[in-house]
Parts: C-alpha cells; sequence; structure tokens
C-alpha cells in the first residue's frame, strides 16, 4: 500500500510538474510578445519534418505530375525523330482476325476458333441436363464434364500443331485469352452445379428420414414448406437454372464464378454507359498505337545487348523499356477492369461491380494479388482455396496451389502463342510467394510505405525483364541471326 501511494504521489508530481513548465513557457512567450523589440520567432518544426504534422504537398503532387508529363512528351519527340511514325491502323486488323497476308488470304484461323468457342459450353449444359433427368450417373456425369472442359482449353494447342494454319502471334494470344477465361467459367459452371445438386441429394435423404414421423411430416406439409414457397418466389433453383439462355447470360457476365442468381440492376444508366463506351473505343486505340509507336522498338533493340549478355546495356534497355511497358499496362488495366468490365455489366444488368480493389496501396504482395484482378482472385479462393482446405490441407498448402494454377495459365498464354515452350511466366508467377514474403518483412521492419515500394518496383521491373527474356529466346528459334 505504501508503495503505491509513493508511486501516485510522484506521478501527481511530474503532472503538476508539467503543467508548471507549461504555464512558466506560455508566460515567457506572453513575456516575450509585450518587449519593444518585435520579436518573431517561436518555436515550430520545419515542414519536412514528420513532427511537423503538415500534410498538404498537393502542390509538390502538380509539380511532379508536371515532370512526368514533360519527360513523356520528351520521350515521345525522341521516339518519333528516331522511328517515324510507325501507328499503322490497317495493321490493327490483321493482327486482331489473325489475317495472314501471303499464303492465306482469305483464311481466318483466329475467328474460326472465337466462333467455335460457343460449342464447348452447349456440352456442358447437354451433359448437364441428362444428368439432371438422371440419364447420367454423377460418377459418368461429371468424368465427362471433365473431358470437355480440359479439351476445351487444349484446342488452340491442338489447332496449332495439327493443322497448316498460319496464326498471327496477337490473334491466337486472343483466342488462348478467351479460351482461358471460358475454361474457368465452365470449371465454375460444373462445380456449382455440382454443389447443386448435392445439397438436393442431401436434402431430399433428410425429407425421406423427417416421412418416417407422421408430425413431423404433417408440420413440414402444413406450415413450413408454404413458408419456404413464399421466401424462394423468384428465385431459380436447381435444376431450373440448366437453360441456354442462363448459360450464355454467364458466359457474357463479368465474372468468373456461377450463381444462379445474380444481383440485379433496375435500369440502364445512360450516361455511364456513353462513357464506358466512348473509353473502351479510345483505349483500344491509345493501347495500339502505345504498342506500335513505343514498345515493339523497344524490344527489338533489347535484342542484340540481350544476346551479348552485355549487363550495363541490359540493365539500360531494362530501364528504358519499363517506361512503355508500365504505360501499357496500367491502360490496360483500367481498359479492361473498369471501362470494358462496367460496360458489360451495365448492359447486362450486373449490379456486382466489383472489379479490382486498391492494389496501388498494397503494402505486400499478398495484398496486391488478392485485390488488383477481384474476378480471377473470387474464382480462386472459391474453387480452389477453399476446396483444398477443406480436404484437410493447411493454408499454405491451399496458397501455394492456387499460385501453382496461376502460374501454369500464366506460362500456357505465352508459350502456346508463342509456340515454344519456356518456364519463364511460371517461375515468375512461382516466385511470388517468396516475393511476398520479402514484401512483409520490408512492412514488418521499415513500414508499409516500403512494403508499397517493393510492389511498384516487382510490377515496373519485372514484366519488362520477362519480356526481354521471351523475346530474346523467339528470335533465337523464329528469325534469322
Amino acid at each position: 500500500m505504501g508503495a503505491k501511494r509513493e508511486d501516485n504521489s510522484l506521478r501527481y508530481r511530474r503532472a503538476q510538474s508539467v503543467t508548471t513548465a507549461e504555464d512558466i513557457t506560455e508566460k515567457e512567450n506572453k513575456a516575450r510578445r509585450l518587449q519593444y523589440d518585435k520579436p518573431c520567432h517561436r518555436p515550430r518544426d520545419s515542414l519536412f519534418s514528420w513532427s511537423s504534422q503538415f500534410t498538404n504537398f498537393t502542390g509538390l503532387v502538380n509539380w511532379g505530375f508536371l515532370m512526368l508529363t514533360i519527360s513523356g512528351l520528351r520521350l515521345c519527340l525522341e521516339n518519333f525523330l528516331k522511328y517515324g511514325i510507325r501507328v499503322n491502323p490497317f495493321e490493327w486488323i490483321i493482327v486482331l482476325t489473325g489475317y495472314n497476308d501471303e499464303n492465306y488470304k482469305h483464311e481466318y484461323p483466329s475467328i474460326i476458333l472465337l466462333c467455335f468457342s460457343g460449342v464447348p459450353p452447349v456440352v456442358c449444359l447437354l451433359i448437364e441436363k441428362a444428368i439432371a433427368a438422371e440419364l447420367f450417373s454423377d460418377k459418368l456425369g461429371e468424368s465427362l464434364q471433365i473431358i470437355t472442359i480440359l479439351l476445351e482449353i487444349s484446342l488452340p494447342v491442338i489447332a496449332l500443331h495439327l493443322t497448316n494454319q498460319e496464326f498471327n502471334i496477337v490473334g491466337i494470344s486472343t483466342v488462348c485469352m478467351v479460351y482461358l477465361i471460358l475454361f474457368l467459367k465452365l470449371w465454375s459452371y460444373c462445380q456449382t452445379n455440382h454443389w447443386c445438386r448435392a445439397a438436393k441429394s442431401k436434402q431430399s435423404n433428410s425429407l425421406r428420414r423427417q416421412s418416417l414421423s407422421v408430425p413431423n411430416c404433417n408440420a413440414l406439409v402444413n406450415g413450413e414448406e408454404d413458408v419456404d414457397d413464399e421466401v424462394v418466389t423468384g428465385i431459380v433453383q436447381y435444376p431450373d437454372n440448366l437453360k441456354l439462355g442462363d448459360l450464355f447470360y454467364f458466359l457474357l457476365a463479368p465474372t468468373l464464378c456461377y450463381e444462379l442468381n445474380f444481383p440485379r440492376t433496375n435500369r440502364i444508366r445512360k450516361r455511364f454507359l456513353i462513357k464506358r463506351i466512348v473509353e473502351v473505343i479510345f483505349g483500344m486505340n491509345l493501347v495500339m498505337a502505345l504498342f506500335q509507336q513505343w514498345m515493339i522498338p523497344a524490344v527489338t533493340n533489347a535484342l542484340d545487348p540481350f544476346s551479348q549478355m552485355d549487363y550495363i546495356r541490359i540493365t539500360e534497355r531494362l530501364l528504358k523499356l519499363a517506361i512503355p511497358n508500365h504505360l501499357l499496362w496500367l491502360c490496360f488495366f483500367y481498359l479492361t477492369f473498369h471501362s470494358f468490365l462496367n460496360l458489360m455489366g451495365e448492359l447486362l444488368h450486373f449490379a456486382d461491380r466489383n472489379f479490382y480493389g486498391d492494389w496501388w496501396n498494397a503494402r505486400n504482395i499478398s495484398v496486391f494479388w488478392s485485390s488488383w484482378n477481384m474476378p480471377v482472385h473470387i474464382w480462386a479462393v472459391r474453387h480452389v482455396y477453399v476446396p483444398v482446405s477443406s480436404m484437410g490441407y493447411s493454408k499454405g498448402v491451399s496458397a501455394i496451389m492456387v499460385f501453382f494454377i496461376s502460374a501454369f495459365f500464366h506460362e500456357y498464354l505465352v508459350s502456346v502463342p508463342l509456340q515454344m515452350f519456356r518456364v519463364w511466366a511460371f517461375l515468375g508467377m512461382m516466385a511470388q510467394p517468396p516475393l511476398a514474403v520479402i514484401s512483409k518483412v520490408f512492412e514488418w521492419r521499415l513500414g508499409a510505405r516500403w512494403g508499397n515500394m517493393v510492389v511498384w518496383s516487382s510490377l515496373i521491373l519485372g514484366q519488362p525483364l520477362a519480356i526481354m527474356m521471351y523475346y530474346h529466346d523467339y528470335a533465337l528459334a523464329h528469325m534469322k541471326p
């Protein structure tokens, strides 16, 4: 008790001494202001000091944007003076259609594959209907679904290697992207219907057990079932969802995860829709122009230093390529995840517009991958991470499985169009978990700002390095020395 009293008295004396010191300081300042020498100084910190608590740096932000604009204009002028105007809209049509100008003037293999992409969903729908009608057993039907989905994702590879068609790189890249999106959607469609069948079968079994008891059965028939019917009015249930219109709505909807009842909007906002259409048209032309005018010369000029393993020139070319590549990536992000997906969502009355998070503020790599591409992230969590975790595996193993599948499909999107198997994209994705640990160490030791800088550094420098490596290997395999 005596020790507590002494401690309390010490605290009281300290508080009293602080108050007394503040009173003395205030009296001194008041006395100084009353002097005849007209004092103009008082205790204060410089604005760049953390202790100043100054936060208004709007002017410096404007200065930064102005400097970036001036630097960009200088680079544009340098590019025009060195290479001339390389933008050719007619080549865009050739690139997007897969048209080959010499041997196959009237054949468009990429467009043919895109048109055929509507066949696998119809096959999956017919199999689902057969399972629901008990024409197929669950095991046989699910096996047929797996075979159909695997054949669908393998079709671009089969078309490349078993036909005599000449494919444009960008054309077959578009085909691979469409077929990959279709693969993810059909995976979700089949798995969600599987969950519905399992739940319906479990519910019917429980009703059979309840029917053995007469009072419970009467209660269910007289009251509870009526209440449920009122609640679910207008809600589509399995197998009523197995319709062609429902399937193709899902295929066009800006999501990878299938549901029987998507949230819908009541109307189309015309002004919002027009803005998104203008953004898509302008954004596509901007991306194509930047690619032709800036990216192609930068990648081509990086070939010789990379072949000679001149590390200083490789570093210079890497930094030179990083700027146009990063600008192109940012334009592609906005064009895809904001303009195009919102355009499709508005046309289809799709209400869930959570297409991206604030990935630019990501404190580490893990936060970035869980916020920059929300449709893929939600699909990976719903159809890979949670099912693998429910099988008894740890969170770490489930996360590694997600990154493994992502790495495989990143390599698929690069190696198939280039018609050469390399593992740079695969290794780059599999390096993300260790890089996530490194970024978390920076976040814990130095603060969230340094973790965010690691994220931005990996985005700005990692992608052009992979581009240079793939272009070097492609040039060695397909071009003359």
